[in-house]
């Protein structure tokens, strides 16, 4: 397990080659090669999981593909929202005109959703967000978008509010959680 900060892509792009995995494996050189299990997005700071075999890898990745991986993110918002908490169940695809966006679209998209609950040990518009799905993007489509809660992540420079300022210029969304059962010891 790792902890992402943001700016840092989770596996090398196209221009850019720095990220989570080319420094785990300089780190590790010589020895097995840790491999990403999953991503998060490069201004999503946060706990990643990386795995030290095939083995391992498989038994991860097929947590993930059936759900049994538990994640929890905070997220501070542009502005406070109405409830206490609630799902959001909305289908997402890429928007292919403005890349790497992804848009709500109910004809075409692929189901996702989202538990979510203002943050009881923080102040303001702190929400705490379980996501149920692992759509690209998911959590800040469901919060920006208005027929999820309404409200971009203060900081999100693709679906929020251009002049919103967030510390240290970032978006602030950090995944804090993450729950797995361990593919050797089984805890």
């Amino acid at each position: 397990i790792v902890n992402k900060p943001a700016g840092l892509l989770s596996q090398p792009g196209k221009t850019i080659s720095d990220s989570v995995a080319s420094r785990i494996e300089i780190a590790y050189s010589g020895a097995c090669t840790p491999t990403l299990v999953h991503r998060l997005d490069m201004d999503t700071s946060g706990l990643l999981i990386l795995a030290k075999d095939r083995s391992t890898h498989r038994n991860l990745q097929q947590q993930f593909e059936h759900r049994k991986i538990g994640k929890r993110y905070r997220a501070i918002l542009e502005d406070s929202v109405e409830g206490l908490g609630g799902r959001i169940h909305l289908p997402l695809r890429l928007d292919i005109e403005n890349r790497p966006s992804q848009i709500v679209c109910y004809e075409h998209g692929k189901a996702s959703t989202t538990v979510w609950h203002k943050d009881p040990e923080a102040l303001g518009d702190s929400v705490v967000l379980y996501p149920l799905t692992g759509r690209s993007h998911q959590l800040r489509v469901h919060v920006a978008d208005p027929d999820g809660l309404g409200v971009p992540i203060k900081g999100d420079r693709l679906y929020g509010n251009a002049s919103s300022t967030a510390p240290g210029g970032r978006m602030l969304l950090h995944a804090d959680f993450i729950a797995f059962d361990h593919p050797v010891s089984g805890e």
